[in-house]
This record gives C-alpha cells, structure tokens and sequence, in this order.
C-alpha cells in the first residue's frame, strides 16, 4: 500500500490545525504528556457537543449515571447540545439559512448553560467521504472551539474521536475502508487537541480501534453504525476510562434509577432547547404561536428538579457501593 499520498495529507492537516503551530514545532514537540485523569471540579457543568453518538445518548442514558458514580462527592451537571448529523460547520443545526446559523444557534445555546466543561465528538462523517476534507474539518473545528470559549471563558475542553464502525452480514456493507479513515482521523485529531490545550479521549481505541477483517458476530450496532443500548453501556465505560476515572461497583437496581432519572431528565431539556414547534414560538412564523414561547423557560424548575432527584439517587447508590 502507497503511504505516501497519505502522509502527504497528514502533513496538510497539521497545516491547518493553526497558521502559527503544528504539531513539528518545539513548543509541541517538548509539550508535557496529558494528564491521565481529567480533572472535574465541583459545580462543573458539563456540555456535550457533537452528532449522533453524543445525541443518541440522551435515549440511553448510560454515561451520565457512571460519570456521577465516578465523581463520588464531587456534583456535575450534565446537559447534550449534540445534534444528530451535525459537523463541526454547524450544518444540522441550521434550519432555513447557510451553516452560520447553525453555530449562531449553538452560541445562543453556550450563552444559555455557560458551560465549565465541552466534551466535544466530531468527525464521524469522515468515515465515507474522501480524507481530502481533513484540512477543512480541522480548521472548522479550531473555529468551534474558539465559538465555545468566546462564550464560556475559562472552559476546558475535551476531544473525544469517533468510535469504530462495524462489517455486519449482507446487505449491509463492509466498512473496513471507514474505520481506516476514522483511524487516520482519531491521528490527526490527537495532534489537533494538542494544540488546542485538550484533554484526548481516544474513543476509537478504547472501544477496540481497527477492527480485524471481516463479519462482527456480536454487534454492538444496529445498522454498523448506530449503537444499541448495549453498545452505549460500553461506549460509556470506556469514555469513562477515557477520562482516567473508575466507576464504583454500585448494584444494578441502583444503577438502573440513575438511569431513568437521567433520561426523565435529558427529555425535558431536549424540550427545553428543541422544541418541536421551534418555527412558531421564535422563527418565522412566531406571529401564529410567538405568545407561546415564554413557556419555554417553564422547563428551567423541572430540570433544576431532574437534577435534585439524579443526586438524591447517586448518594444512595454511592452509600450501596460502599458497603462490604
């Protein structure tokens, strides 16, 4: 295999992940190693932002329950902007007008939960189109990241690179090809998150990097590409080994509670900042049904009360893991 067209494209990427560092220079190259932990504080209030595998795990709620646990005494609260298909451009989030609005959308969102944390997902898409788009995709995500702390001072960010695709029987296709192009990705953006001052996550690896050829025999997936709750249960241990964190050994019963409690939660939010009739309360159509939007906030109370009941249920579970 020719390696030289891809270096070739590595070299570019690195270009393009900032006009006056790449990850050659010195002020890289003698950079210290990255922490192991990521270290939480308490009161952090923590953003997810990304596509599919981010929005999906609002459905699941498998990671925030296990991020809790790991925390012990230290409280976070977590809230997921992802939006399913979206790209580092903003191009899901637009609704009627160019991918600007997108990220004009998410800004006002930022401005809304002043976030402590972002842990950012980006990239999937990458996995079926050509690595030409690298550069791009890099330079549109330094300019997300510089959005995320015009609007959130201080934060600190989190890079996690996409997790693998699975080969599954026919008719569903071989994806060997995208898991080559997310590990050629998961690379770039180790390099990327370097210069940007992040804490990596290695998702890919963690969840068993380059798959070996041929047919999965017990997926993760449904489709190859969108996990199950299965596969979120994993996808959250290991994001939650990502961090350099560890779980306590809390009872399934409890750990079931949080679960719900979580989910109960993330649905109101989703509510609170995607309300389906979206058009009407404050778009172009707000003449019809504008009066309507000042409800909206109404959901602040519940979800403050979500979170009440999530800490309530972590103590308990906290005190069942501790015992002998």
């Amino acid at each position: 295999m020719n390696l030289k067209p891809l270096a070739g494209l590595l070299a570019l990427a690195c270009a393009a992940i900032s006009p006056a560092q790449t990850p050659d220079d010195p002020a890289v190259a003698v950079a210290p190693p990255q922490p192991k932990t990521f270290e939480f504080k308490d009161g952090d209030r923590l953003v997810l932002i990304g596509n599919t595998v981010l929005e999906r795990e609002q459905d699941y709620g498998s990671f925030e329950p296990r991020l809790d646990l790991a925390l012990g005494e230290t409280k976070v609260t977590v809230r997921n902007l992802a939006w399913s298909a979206d790209t580092v451009f903003g191009h899901a989030r637009s609704y009627f007008g160019p991918p600007e609005e997108g990220l004009q959308r998410l800004a006002g969102h930022l401005e809304m939960l002043k976030p402590t944390v972002v842990l950012l997902c980006y990239g999937s898409e990458l996995a079926f189109e050509r690595l030409g788009g690298l550069p791009d995709f890099l330079t549109g995500y330094r300019n997300l990241i510089e959005l995320i702390r015009a609007k959130s001072p201080g934060v600190r960010i989190i890079i996690a690179s996409p997790p693998p695709l699975e080969t599954l029987p026919p008719p569903l296709p071989d994806l060997s090809a995208g898991n080559r192009n997310l590990s050629s990705l998961r690379d770039a953006l180790h390099r990327f998150a370097l210069t940007q001052n992040a804490f990596f996550v290695d998702w890919f690896e963690l969840m068993g990097g380059l798959p070996k050829p041929g047919i999965i025999r017990k997926p993760l997936t449904e489709n190859g590409v969108h996990y199950t709750r299965e596969g979120y249960e994993k996808l959250s241990a290991k994001l939650i080994e990502g961090l350099g964190l560890k779980m306590p050994d809390a009872p399934s019963p409890a750990l079931e509670n949080l679960r719900r409690a979580v989910i109960a939660k993330d649905t109101l939010f989703f509510n609170r900042w995607r309300p389906h009739n979206e058009t009407y309360l404050f778009g172009f159509r707000k003449h019809e049904q504008g009066q309507n939007a000042k409800e909206i906030p109404m959901f602040d109370p519940l979800i403050a009360q979500g979170d009440e009941a999530i800490q309530k249920l972590k103590e308990e579970a906290l005190v069942q893991a501790r015992r002998p």
